[in-house]
């Protein structure tokens, strides 16, 4: 099962080609730092303007650097069916330990067609899926009986990334797909109430920069200490605000670059952050001790 604090990875680039040498480096220092496992390649890892070779590499990079130490969960999906299998089969023969699946973008497919597309990669790679829903960014909503058909008829889909930000949705999902099937946040600042209706853990932003932190306020809930947890989130709060004051991952990355853990480097058409969100993000970046 995959469950705590899971990181939604960046890519570092330098001279705009991935820096491996700093990957690795972001690879040990999450697990240094209790981090549950790695996503490489999803929304946070720029995935949208990596190129196959590169989106293959960076997977490959992960899983040689992390030596199954932690699990692997590589980003694979796309809004091109047979592109997903391809990316989905080559993470499982890389020796990846599940994949993230978002759903279809700009397509905005039915119902029926999401219920499809994520059955036939399901079916094409033997590899455990993560369904990922974030229908702000891809313009459809995966609704919880499409997710519970899914995890009926497929037994390698095991698990949700729900970012939906609705927590009665969220609820549905568990209730229709049964204890067996896992929860998992896609919103930091969700986390706790996540965890309160029998989420399992979070793929996570702020752990780019927080990891020790996400990775004990699961634990401490886990552990049935609700208080510790709580003040862990609030402590989190204001930094999970600025993670988010533009597009992510423009505020991770740049902040990155000033805790000198790679270069604060994008790939248009993500671009450097202005002038006054840069002194937002320093000034909630001193406050919480990182800088």
């Amino acid at each position: 099962m995959f469950k705590g604090s899971i990181v939604a990875i960046v890519t570092p680039f330098k001279n705009d080609n991935v820096d491996e040498k700093a990957l690795r480096k972001l690879i040990e220092f999450h697990i240094k730092n209790g981090t549950s496992a790695i996503v490489p390649c999803g929304t946070t890892g720029e995935s949208a303007t990596l190129n196959y070779e590169e989106h293959e590499r960076v997977i490959e990079i992960c899983i040689e650097e992390a030596k199954g130490r932690i699990p692997i969960i590589a980003g694979t999906g796309s809004n091109s069916t047979q592109e997903a299998i391809v990316l989905t089969k080559h993470a499982a023969k890389a020796g990846a330990a599940a994949s993230l699946q978002v759903s279809p973008y700009y397509n905005k497919p039915t119902q029926n067609g999401l219920y499809e597309h994520f059955k036939a990669i399901a079916e094409a790679a033997d590899i455990p899926m993560i369904l990922y829903n974030i229908a702000s960014r891809t313009g459809v909503n995966i609704e919880p009986e499409t997710i519970a058909k899914l995890a009926r008829d497929c037994k390698n889909i095991i698990a949700v990334k729900e970012a939906s930000g609705n927590l009665e949705q969220m609820s549905r999902i568990k209730l229709l797909c049964g204890k067996n099937f896992n929860l998992l946040s896609g919103d930091d600042a969700l986390t706790l109430p996540v965890l309160s209706i029998g989420g399992v853990g979070v793929i996570s932003v702020v752990a780019n920069i927080a990891p020790r932190d996400v990775a004990n306020l699961v634990n401490e809930f886990q552990k049935g200490n609700i208080e510790a947890s709580q003040k862990i989130h609030y402590k989190l709060l204001p930094l999970i605000k600025a993670m988010f004051i533009e597009t992510n991952p423009i505020p991770v990355k740049t902040a990155m670059g000033l805790m000198k853990l790679c270069e604060p480097s994008l790939r248009l058409p993500m671009c450097a952050m202005s002038e006054g969100n840069l002194s937002k993000l320093k000034k909630a970046l001193i406050e919480y001790g990182i800088i």
